[in-house]
């Protein structure tokens, strides 16, 4: 009898072992959340960098641009001047044909005075030669009718003589000053000319710095938009990975609370298996005892009563099923909405697609893929409403995002189950139709995609 009880004692206490033998934590599950943490800070700070480096850029981009600019302003106000400088010279240039078509009249009056003074020339001429070239003085003499008229027609010979001469000489004279006026004009002309055209030559390469220079104050505003664009990213990364970070974090509080609660179950366990334990034993020492003064049938109904009150019945559990989300499957991630795939991962429109569509008409559930927590949820200006979760599955930590959504049903730091919906599919962001684009992400998300993987290949759709 004593050896019975030894040996029930024993078995209880065996049963006790295998409880409080089970493992208080799941050091492993918390040590690759801290992992992720560590990973996730170290991707922070290196996005973190690469935004101040980018900032950089993107000063040094505006200091030459404001520069540029500044070169801008001061060739223009060169070819402003220049311009100026053209526009007096036109109007010297105007001036002076004018004062060309002035002399051509002044060169045809003397031109006419010329012709008649030919004319005047061409009687004496005629008139020398009719008489040998000589002036016949006796004719003069004998026709005089006193000795004052004598005089007054040796006089008229000589002056006539003379102004012959003087004809001629006004003739050479007017010639001459003919000539000099139009080499005069001719050469102010030229001048000007000459002058004109090299403002025009300084301002043509006036004109021509400031299309390099314009040229290169767009070149740097497309360079200044695409490092803002990148730096927009990396804020957008960054935050992401802020989100992410914070998931764990929750993740790992949540961790530590169920290690605590299954901690304080597995006591509450242990204490009433001892309790139990010490009073079954307590039973079967008074049930030994009766046995040597009662008669084995009394004994035996008493066993089958000790029996019958140690048993205890097991809790069921219910379930419920809802109808308008899709089934959850039996592996690692589940589909996240109905619908058809309408678009597949890979290059398109030349550019890479990180995840597959997934189109539907009307009111669709969309669903968590696997357990996990909401790091980002937020209306994107290209993703629309969208929804992040990260999961941490046998010390992987997956990333699930869900975009375009009509409405999101979750916020950041929500704790989701596989299946528990999250939203409804729409057309927000940059969508063309209702449907919901699905990315999965091998780690965390990040700007470039890198991590996104293929959801075909770990989700039957």
């Amino acid at each position: 009898m004593k050896k019975n009880i030894i040996a029930m004692n024993a078995s209880i206490m065996i049963g006790l072992g295998s409880i409080l033998a089970a493992p208080s934590v799941h050091a492993e599950s918390i040590s690759d959340l801290q992992k992720q943490k560590q990973s996730i800070q170290e991707k922070r700070s290196g996005v973190e960098s690469n935004i101040s480096d980018t900032e950089k850029k993107i000063d040094n981009l505006q200091d030459k641009q404001m520069t540029a600019e500044e070169q801008i302003e001061a060739i223009e106000a060169k070819i402003a001047e220049s311009s100026k400088k053209i526009d007096a010279k036109n109007a010297e240039i105007t001036e002076t044909k004018k004062e060309i078509e002035a002399l051509k009249e002044e060169i045809k009056v003397l031109k006419e005075r010329i012709a008649k003074r030919n004319e005047v020339l061409k009687e004496r001429a005629l008139s020398f030669q009719e008489t040998g070239g000589d002036v016949n003085y006796l004719e003069v003499l004998f026709g005089s009718s006193s000795f004052g008229d004598l005089v007054d027609r040796v006089g008229a010979v000589a002056t006539i003589a003379e102004a012959d001469r003087d004809i001629l000489k006004q003739h050479e004279l007017d010639k001459k000053d003919l000539e000099e006026k139009q080499n005069a004009v001719e050469t102010k002309l030229a001048s000007l000319q000459v002058a004109k055209a090299e403002l025009l030559e300084i301002q043509m390469q006036q004109k021509q710095q400031k299309q390099e220079k314009d040229a290169l104050v767009k070149k740097l505003r497309q360079q200044t938009k695409e490092h803002e664009d990148v730096k927009m990213g990396l804020e957008e990364e960054k935050e992401n990975l802020a989100a992410q970070e914070k998931a764990i974090k929750s993740a790992i509080n949540l961790e530590h609370q169920r290690l605590a609660e299954l901690e304080a179950a597995r006591k509450k366990a242990a204490a009433e298996a001892q309790k139990r334990a010490e009073q079954e034993a307590a039973q079967a020492a008074a049930q030994a005892a009766s046995r040597a003064s009662e008669s084995k049938k009394q004994s035996t109904s008493s066993e089958s009563s000790a029996k019958s009150n140690s048993s205890s019945p097991s809790p069921s559990l219910s379930s419920s099923n809802v109808s308008e989300v899709p089934a959850v499957s039996s592996g690692t991630f589940t589909r996240p909405s109905a619908g058809y795939v309408s678009s597949r991962m890979g290059e398109r429109w030349n550019k890479q697609h990180a995840g597959i569509d997934i189109a539907a008409s009307g009111t669709v559930p969309v669903v968590a893929a696997a357990d996990g927590v909401v790091s980002r949820s937020y209306l994107s200006s290209t993703y629309g409403n969208v929804i992040f979760v990260t999961h941490s599955i046998g010390g992987q930590q997956w990333t699930t995002v869900y975009a375009h959504l009509r409405s999101r049903q979750v916020s950041e730091g929500s704790v989701v189950a596989k299946g528990e919906q999250i939203g409804i599919m729409g057309s927000t962001g940059h969508s063309t139709g209702q449907h919901l684009h699905f990315e999965l992400h091998k780690g965390p998300w990040n700007y470039s995609k890198s991590n996104a993987v293929n959801p075909l290949n770990y989700i039957n759709i």
